[in-house]
This record gives structure tokens, C-alpha cells and sequence, in this order.
């Protein structure tokens, strides 16, 4: 059991509770990208992008998800709002493409880092104090 009186417990618990405070803003910031991205058929779009990594054009999108060219079309809008995606012109035609250097991914990644550090610490810490008790 954990004693939460404990010095050591409660230096920890300050020391997340300060690193939450950061993430809370960090996840503030990324709220847009995670809008964009909790649509079905963007997610749909994203993935046909992956596959893709030398683009598609809508139409080509329009077959791989089985939207309408207007629901790709605004996906795409949105998508390319926040920055994940990007497009690019070869003569008349426009093709879409991960963006490989959206800071919404770096902040997105950093988000995820800083999670997976606050996890770590509550795990390092709650076996520490199983292991004081035995």
C-alpha cells in the first residue's frame, strides 16, 4: 500500500502534478490537430496518405475512402488547416501528402512524451513502494 504521507511519495506526487500542469497546456494546443484528426473519414484520408507517401489526388482519395469528392475536398481543407497534411502542383494537378515537418506532429509527439514520462514516474514509484514494504 501506498503511504502517502511519505516524503519521498510526496516529493514525487509534486513533481507530477507540476509536469500535468504542463501537459494539460500542451494538450490545450493540440486540441485542433486532435479534432481533426477524430473524424472517421479523415482518419481514413490520413491512412491513404501513409500508404501514399507520393500523393494522391482527390479523385484518388474519393476511390480509397468512398467519399464524395466534396467530403474529400473539405477533409482535406481541414486537414491541411492544422497542418498535417500539405499539397503540392505538378503542371495542373494537386497532390496531397503527409506533411513530414507539421509542427502539429511535433507537438503531438512531445504531448505523448511528456505522457509517457508522468506514466513511467507513477510506475517507478508505486513499485518502489511495494518493494519498501515487502
Amino acid at each position: 500500500m501506498i503511504d502517502i504521507h511519505d516524503k519521498d511519495w510526496r516529493k514525487i506526487m509534486s513533481e507530477v502534478i507540476e509536469r500535468m500542469n504542463v501537459l494539460s497546456k500542451e494538450f490545450a494546443n493540440c486540441r485542433t490537430t486532435f479534432v481533426a484528426m477524430g473524424d472517421e473519414n479523415r482518419q481514413l484520408i490520413i491512412i491513404a496518405l501513409l500508404q501514399h507517401y507520393e500523393g494522391l489526388r482527390v479523385m484518388e482519395l474519393t476511390k480509397l475512402t468512398n467519399l464524395s469528392r466534396p467530403a474529400v475536398s473539405h477533409h482535406l481543407k481541414v486537414l491541411r488547416e492544422v497542418g498535417i497534411i500539405d499539397m503540392y502542383k505538378v503542371g495542373t494537378k494537386n497532390f496531397y501528402h503527409i506533411n513530414g515537418i507539421a509542427d502539429a506532429w511535433i507537438e503531438l509527439i512531445n504531448l505523448l512524451h511528456h505522457m509517457e514520462m508522468i506514466v513511467s514516474t507513477l510506475n517507478t514509484s508505486r513499485i518502489n513502494c511495494i518493494q519498501k514494504e515487502e
